[in-house]
């Protein structure tokens, strides 16, 4: 809970938060992943039910689940078993019902998982939303999502020698390395084990700081009483760690890029009051919240992003962004009447603020900060709304 990542992503409804939970859910059940106990037994089975119900989510868990199928189908004794009575009935039930669910909803036949894999790794499709260097994940995208942990998480997969799991972050990351496209949340499933591996550095520095050194490679870091006193390492360790991540996850989650959420906050709020007509969002594809912000139902529009069949044509988004007042120009022609309110990013604004105020009779109305650095694309200092001006 501790790590700024965690705190700053899994409540999101993004589906590889999703995706993240069932995949630690799932990797607690399978045999080969960790030793069976009385207290805490192992189910096969449900472990299975799990990973399907993972990669019918989000199709690219098979990641995770090829890896920990193939282990486990290396070590069990009954091969046999595993595959004909366990992996493939409950494969083929989640896959059925899953196909059912989307021939209800899209109303024909459509094998969604077969077509996000299409998309995303034959055909490269994610490509087009941008692409990083083949060491992304290992040299900056893993390491921030970690941060400080990281030297923890390190320490503790050597400590441990748990090769299985630790195969398993090297396997995803390497997999995923492969694709051009990368983000930070494709491979948050493997984050909380590799925070697993800094607790068992945590614990064994526990142990180092309270115990006789006579403790075995064999022994497994044994439960601490309520009166044990942490060691001076282990204090300086954990300050050290909250002291980083916690001002990191308030002004990742607080601050940083908020400005799309205050300006719908505000739109919503003047909507209520009847002020609001039809707004126009003159800002790269998907910047804001939608209806799901508004709650009212108003005519809005935003610049599509939607991937082109012919390679090299730019989509609305990216020509907006390449000439903001000849697309602008281009789209008020096309008006019956202009909309009520414009929502843009000062970037954009400075551009456009000739447009909007002498040709179109907008005036500012409000401006909100949004964030201090850029991460993708230039400064996005603020977003700022322009509403029609009557008088």
């Amino acid at each position: 809970m501790a790590n700024w990542f965690v705190f700053f992503c899994l409540n999101r409804t993004f589906s590889n938060c999703l995706e993240t939970v069932l995949t630690i859910m799932g990797l607690y059940y399978w045999p080969c992943i960790r030793n069976h106990s009385t207290n805490y037994p192992v189910n096969r089975k449900c472990g299975l039910v799990i990973a399907a119900l993972a990669c019918a989510i989000r199709p690219t868990s098979a990641i995770i689940w090829l890896y920990v199928g193939m282990l486990e189908l290396f070590l069990t004794p009954n091969k046999v078993k595993f595959i004909i009575l366990e992996v493939i009935p409950i494969g083929s039930l989640v896959l059925g019902f899953t196909c059912l669910l989307d021939r209800l909803m899209y109303g024909s036949w459509v094998i969604v998982p077969l077509n996000f894999l299409k998309f995303n790794f034959l055909s490269s499709g994610g490509d087009y939303y941008g692409t990083h260097p083949w060491h992304w994940y290992f040299s900056q995208g893993f390491l921030v999502m970690l941060f400080t942990f990281t030297p923890f998480s390190i320490t503790g997969m050597i400590k441990s020698k748990n090769h299985k799991l630790s195969a398993l972050i090297l396997w995803v990351l390497a997999l995923y390395s492969v694709l051009g496209h990368k983000e930070f949340r494709f491979v948050l499933p493997v984050l909380p084990i590799a925070l697993i591996f800094s607790g068992y550095a945590f614990a064994r520095m526990e142990v180092s700081g309270s115990l006789s050194s006579s403790v075995t490679k064999k022994e497994q870091v044994p439960r601490q009483n309520h009166t044990t006193k942490w060691s001076p390492k282990l204090r300086l360790s954990v300050f050290f760690l909250l002291a980083t991540n916690i001002p990191m996850a308030l002004y990742m989650s607080l601050y940083h890029q908020r400005g799309t959420e205050d300006a719908m906050n505000y739109l919503s709020d003047e909507a209520y009051k009847g002020r609001v007509k039809s707004i126009l969002f003159l800002m790269p594809c998907h910047s804001t919240p939608y209806y799901s912000t508004l709650h009212h139902n108003i005519p809005m529009q935003f610049l599509d992003c939607t991937p082109s069949e012919e390679k090299g044509e730019l989509d609305e988004s990216d020509r907006f962004l390449v000439n903001p007042l000849g697309f602008a120009s281009e789209l008020a022609r096309n008006w019956s009447e202009p909309p009520s309110h414009i929502v843009l990013f000062s970037s954009e604004e400075t551009k456009l603020r000739d447009f909007m105020i002498q040709q179109h009779s907008f005036k500012e109305v409000k401006r909100f900060f949004h964030a201090h650095f850029k991460v993708d694309r230039d400064l996005q200092s603020s977003v700022v709304v322009y509403v029609v001006n009557h008088t």
